[in-house]
């Protein structure tokens, strides 16, 4: 059964006749019957003011003009907005904010398409939809069923997604202002920087604000995730449409940017101008590598797998390989991270830390040890060559803990599967 209920009433023409008011009373009734028990929201999805049938554009009628449908409508939650992209996005919201996933849309049969083109656009694999058609076509005519098809072209769903945009692109900014952490240690001729939760749109608690990553496990959809990048692109100068981020194994690959990409992988480096390359990070360490000898540029992401099997020494080695970078020239700056005041593993798995250097684990002794994952990053690079003055990890907000402070990061130990994500960002300016 399902737990929300969305009855498409959006666009429709109405005939002011009595009966027609009477024919969409009964159908709502019946609806009402079907699913009000069980649902926990009720929904009708309609614009601003419904057309009547006669053709003067002055001439309204809104579904409020019957006094029958006054009394049913107080049943329903009515969301009027002459824009579709605005009303699925708050019916959205208000989903979520009662968090609920299995959703029954009601729809006449000859928007089906194109309703569902803008549920793909605006949700994700956690919401479930199941649709049924919609039929209130008795005597009146009470819906002027429309000759269009139903299938989308190519065309309507770059209107379905430039309307996305426009809308999304309107929405306020949440949390304050958007903030770019940045190195003094990177030189001008790069374009870096380490994102905040601060800025951006995502409304979920868990994503709010400036949640830079989609999957089907989270609520926020890429439309608004392109958004965040969008304002935060405008913002740092680099090119959105330049945009490259890891995907993520929790390992050691690179990619070299020209050569074949892999599956998967947890650093990239590149020295072509004007592409900007990215490291997600929430709790793990997004890290940023810059040559302004060679003109080169890396990321990596680095929680406590990857920093055991070395992803940041293996971009930097790609740099080195690909690049004719010098060890003494590459600069590494560690982005915000999870510290060993919020971080244990196993004692098996902080065994691995502790070999490699006592001081990256506290209360070795207890069942969960804490693990300082950043200090074994430091060793690490410095063991592979990188000069100790070259590695930034201390100065502004880059030292603080994600997990600590709620009010400037995301964090998955701290808000559990749907946390939010931000990124480490690095281009070579054109």
């Amino acid at each position: 059964m399902a737990e929300a209920v969305l009855i498409d009433l959006f666009g429709l023409k109405l005939n002011c006749q009595k009966n027609c008011h009477q024919t969409l009373l009964k159908t709502l009734n019946a609806i009402q019957y079907h699913h009000a028990t069980k649902a926990k929201f009720l929904c009708i999805m309609c614009c601003s003011s419904i057309s009547c049938e006669r053709d003067s554009e002055h001439d309204k009628c809104e579904l409020e003009t019957s006094n029958g449908l006054s009394a049913l409508l107080g049943e329903y939650e009515i969301v009027s907005n002459l824009s579709m992209a605005a009303s699925l996005y708050t019916i959205k919201q208000k989903i979520d904010e009662k968090n609920l996933s299995s959703i029954k849309v009601i729809v006449p049969r000859h928007r089906k398409s194109l309703l569902k083109a803008f549920i793909d656009q605006l949700f994700t694999d956690v919401y479930n939809f199941e649709f049924e058609d919609l039929q209130v076509t008795l005597r009146g005519h009470l819906l002027k069923q429309s000759a269009e098809t139903n299938v989308i072209t190519a065309q309507e769903l770059e209107e379905i997604q430039n309307e996305i945009e426009i809308y999304l692109r309107s929405l306020p900014a949440l949390k304050g202002e958007l903030t770019i952490i940045t190195s003094p240690s990177i030189p001008d001729i790069f374009i870096h920087g380490f994102t905040t939760r601060a800025g951006g749109i995502s409304y979920i608690p868990t994503l709010s604000s400036f949640n830079l990553f989609s999957s089907s496990k989270r609520r926020d959809p890429k439309a608004v995730v392109q958004e965040n990048l969008r304002r935060l692109a405008n913002a740092a100068g680099f090119n959105a449409e330049k945009f490259y981020r890891i995907k993520t194994d929790h390992a050691n690959d690179v990619w070299i940017m020209g050569r074949k990409e892999p599956e998967s992988y947890d650093g990239i480096t590149t020295n072509q101008r004007g592409v900007t390359i990215a490291a997600l990070g929430a709790d793990c360490i997004p890290i940023i590598f810059a040559d302004p000898v060679k003109k080169a540029c890396g990321v990596a992401h680095s929680g406590w797998k990857g920093t055991l099997l070395g992803v940041a020494m293996a971009t930097v080695n790609a740099m080195i390989a690909e690049y004719g970078c010098s060890l003494e020239d590459i600069i590494a700056v560690l982005g915000p991270s999870v510290g060993p005041c919020c971080f244990t593993l196993p004692k098996e798995s902080a065994s691995a830390f502790y070999n490699l250097h006592p001081t990256c684990v506290r209360l070795f002794d207890s069942q969960n040890p804490c693990v300082d994952i950043r200090k074994a990053t430091r060793i690490l690079l410095e063991r592979g060559g990188i000069l100790p003055l070259n590695i930034q990890d201390q100065n502004q907000d880059l030292n603080l803990c994600t997990s600590c402070h709620p009010d400037k990061f995301f964090s998955h130990v701290r808000d559990g599967l749907n946390f939010g994500t931000q990124i480490g960002f690095i281009s070579i300016r054109e």
